[in-house]
């Protein structure tokens, strides 16, 4: 087998632990770019390519990490993982955990861990790795790295959110939930929604988003109610979707633009959180990223003429 097919057969695996440390599609692509070129140029043939290629991948992405986070301290408002609408790496016997390891829940629950806490706790508890393999990959001992995992489980499981593993019944309940969004019924919509559900938005400074969080199952649905119905007097469409692995949808102005992307957590047969990410540069990998100010503007002129 060439080195390119070596590559391209783990290319999914490597991404798919890119992405879990970083949180960025563009950068889990950039960093799996990087990997493949210090593989291409290395003088030497690894025994292993799997292992050279994820611990070469996995330092990068904590090298990015550490940077990047410096970055999110000066974020404008919330900061939200890019959607990823698939993951490409699938294993069978590992499915659950990669599923809720790429929840937007779990991602943002993964930013209380520093850089090393994070890549452990992935590489051992999502991905299987063996103690020897994390600690070549992150150049720590063996008991350094066990370590590193105690901590980074204890800060995991003080927040974990436990929800509904029924896939079948997410998918259920986010259709009801889209449904009465498209046909603008509040009251719908606040009985599939949680007590005190969230409503959050990551724009980034970057595009229209809510001022504060909106909490409350009231709330929640007159807040969502409007808006939407304003979008869908301009022709705006909700194309629902997964997004990082849980029920989800992507909203588009007339001309197919892209304005945000919609994830829903499920807890107990109700919507615990919806967050939605409109900032233009976390759009722009799932393809042309709409005007969203100007889609506000006209989404206001259409509500002042329906008064």
């Amino acid at each position: 087998m060439s080195k390119v097919e070596e590559f391209e057969e783990l290319r999914p695996l490597l991404f798919s632990i890119a992405y879990r440390i970083l949180g960025s599609v563009s950068e889990a692509e950039d960093a799996v770019q990087e990997t493949w070129l210090r593989f291409d140029g290395s003088a030497t043939t690894p025994t292993s390519p799997k292992a050279f290629l994820s611990t070469t991948v996995t330092r990068i992405s904590i090298d990015v990490l550490r940077s990047a986070r410096v970055r999110r301290e000066r974020y404008v408002g919330p900061w939200f993982p890019e959607p990823l609408l698939s993951d490409p790496y699938q294993d069978p016997q590992r499915s659950v955990e990669l599923a809720d390891s790429v929840s937007m829940a779990a991602l943002l629950l993964l930013e209380r861990l520093s850089p090393l806490e994070r890549a452990v706790f992935l590489l051992r508890e999502v991905f299987a790795f063996g103690f020897d393999e994390v600690a070549e990959a992150v150049g720590r001992s063996e008991s350094a790295c066990r370590q590193l995992l105690v901590r980074a489980r204890r800060h995991m499981e003080d927040g974990r959110p436990r929800f509904s593993a029924d896939r079948q019944e997410r998918q259920e309940l986010a259709t009801r939930f889209f449904d009465a969004l498209k046909d603008g019924d509040v009251g719908g919509l606040q009985s599939l929604l949680a007590a005190d559900v969230q409503l959050v938005g990551d724009g980034g400074g970057k595009a229209p988003q809510l001022a504060n969080t909106v909490v409350g199952a009231r709330n929640v649905a007159r807040v969502l109610g409007a808006g939407f119905l304003a979008l869908f007097r301009i022709d705006a469409t909700l194309e629902p979707c997964e997004v990082n692995g849980r029920p989800g949808a992507i909203l588009r102005d007339r001309d197919g633009g892209i304005l945000h992307a919609m994830s829903l957590d499920v807890l107990d047969g109700r919507i615990q959180a919806v967050r939605t990410v409109v900032n233009p540069d976390k759009l722009a990998h799932l393809g042309p990223v709409a005007d969203a100010w100007a889609v506000q503007r006209e989404a206001k002129e259409a509500r002042r003429q329906a008064r």
